[in-house]
């Protein structure tokens, strides 16, 4: 299992780097949050599987223990898990502390109650108490605590945002309602770095790592047609991770001049929009342009701004992409293109991949060696412009596009 190999540790170092932390993981419902911390209690009871060891104790106070069993069994868990149903929290914790388990999970944090305190379980102080009682017990046991959280519609944990201040560590699992990808987001760390990203796939036998997490939000390659114009592949980054998403784009002429975008913010599609329109010539103000990010991600950071004016122009001249090009880099409003960080590795990413052009800032192509892109052509270019002359070379041969000279119009 490479469950939380990929933000923590595994097996016995993730006991000693968890050792009397307070570990939160969010999301929103049914994105397998139970999942991952069952499997999480079946690879520490595994790892440190012992005579003399305890199992850990996995609470539920939304499922009753053969809930919780049925599940484990539908993962294949054989391994030894004290399961355990309850909602007072004082309850729960002698018990924990009289079989001095290796890890405690309570699932969830906004069902369990103190006795004492005003308001119900999920309430602000309800919440609050049952947080600060768990952080006491693993700081004076040494015993991990993992919480499970619910998701408000807002996107933050339910309850107070002080929770988020008490804990640990703060983890947010993430994933599309249609989709079987989930991602775990590591938001606060104090025993390390929250530049990793963990990535899964959710199958019958539970969440599983993505060996190839690069390439999965591309779809299928496709031979080179009309069909596919509008199409571009960007280079993106999120922590420590490479992602190649594909952007599409669509552009209608005679239209009123409505912008629909899916997955890119519309302040920045509008003046990506902007800047092909008085930098690079395109007459796009009579033509509706959709913008859409496949596979649902959203797109959060500039990197992918020459791949969004790629595919806009790529639609714009009913000339399709080749499927061996990737881009990167930041567009500024005069037009030129600009470095992002850790190009680097981005463009070792797609050299792995297979891919024959990088499209890249010119400053990006005097910084970067050749080692390792033997089999990649890396192009650098200064501006737009550059850019629709690289990817589109023989756009001017087709008869109902030329371009105006003197300001650089491309006239249908």
């Amino acid at each position: 299992m490479l469950i939380f190999r990929q933000t923590l540790c595994l097996g016995h170092d993730l006991i000693v780097c968890l050792m009397g932390s307070l570990t939160l993981v969010g999301g929103d419902p049914g994105v397998g949050k139970s999942t991952l911390l069952l499997q999480i209690a079946a690879m520490i009871t595994e790892e440190c599987n012992d005579s003399e060891a305890s199992p850990v104790v996995y609470v539920s106070g939304e499922e009753s223990v053969e809930q919780i069993g049925n599940r484990a069994d539908r993962l294949g868990i054989t391994e030894d898990i004290y399961l355990y149903s309850s909602n007072d929290i004082e309850d729960i914790l002698k018990k924990v502390q009289y079989l001095a388990p290796r890890a405690l999970v309570i699932d969830s944090i906004q069902t369990v109650y103190l006795k004492g305190i005003m308001g119900s379980p999920g309430g602000i102080m309800q919440v609050k108490e049952c947080t600060s009682a768990l952080l006491r017990f693993a700081k004076t046991t040494n015993i991990p605590v993992l919480l499970i959280g619910h998701v408000t519609k807002s996107g933050d944990i339910a309850g107070p945002r002080v929770l988020e201040h008490i804990v640990d560590v703060v983890l947010y699992m993430e994933g599309e309602k249609y989709s079987t990808h989930r991602m775990l987001r590591a938001v606060k760390n104090r025993f390390g770095s929250t530049d990793e990203l963990g990535v899964f796939e959710m199958s019958h036998s539970g969440l599983q790592a993505v060996s190839n997490a690069s390439e999965m939000f591309l779809s299928e390659q496709h031979l080179d047609s009309e069909i596919l114009a509008g199409l571009a592949v960007a280079v993106i980054m999120d922590g420590s991770r490479t992602f190649l998403i594909e952007i599409q784009a669509l552009c209608l002429s005679g239209s009123t001049g409505s912008r629909q975008v899916n997955g890119i913010h519309a302040n920045r599609a509008d003046m990506i929009i902007s800047v092909l329109i008085k930098q690079a010539g395109l007459r796009l103000q009579e033509n509706a342009v959709f913008l859409n990010v496949v596979s649902g991600l959203t797109l959060t950071e500039t990197a992918g701004d020459l791949a969004i004016a790629a595919a806009i122009c790529s639609s714009f001249l009913e000339v399709p992409i080749p499927n061996e090009i990737a881009f990167i880099g930041e567009i500024g409003l005069g037009g030129e293109l600009r470095m992002v960080p850790r190009m680097e590795k981005r463009v070792y990413t797609v050299a792995k991949l297979g891919y024959r052009m990088c499209i890249v800032p010119k400053t990006a192509e005097k910084t970067l060696g050749n080692e390792g892109l033997e089999k990649m052509t890396l192009v650098g270019c200064r501006n737009l412009k550059e850019v629709i002359y690289t990817v589109f070379p023989k756009v001017g041969d087709v008869p109902w596009v030329r371009r105006w000279e003197p300001a650089w119009i491309w006239v249908r």
